[in-house]
């Protein structure tokens, strides 16, 4: 699976004040997602994307709204309940 996701913040990429006014403050190994209509933000392992059914949610994403993203970071608008369930899942996993 070969895209780029715009928006993530490595960590080193800011100095920790400048992150921390901004919010953009992401550990490493994880990556921050927006998610339902009101955009709200969570933060997720890295490790989530190899997964069959996180990878089905990003190719249904794709083909609905692409990933060209303005504002930039990753947005998946479905229902925050379904997105809550599904990370819950996978996080079991780990």
């Amino acid at each position: 699976m070969g895209f780029r996701i715009p928006g993530i913040v490595r960590q080193g990429s800011f100095s920790a004040s400048k992150a921390t006014r901004k919010g953009l403050e992401v550990p490493k190994g994880y990556l921050a997602v927006y998610v339902g209509v009101n955009m709200r933000r969570f933060v997720i392992a890295l490790s989530h994307l190899n997964q069959p059914s996180f990878q089905h949610l990003l190719s249904k994403v794709e083909e609905e709204f692409g990933y060209d993203h303005p504002t930039g970071g990753l947005r998946i608008p479905c229902n925050e309940d379904e997105f809550l369930s599904l990370t819950s899942r996978l996080n079991e996993l780990l």
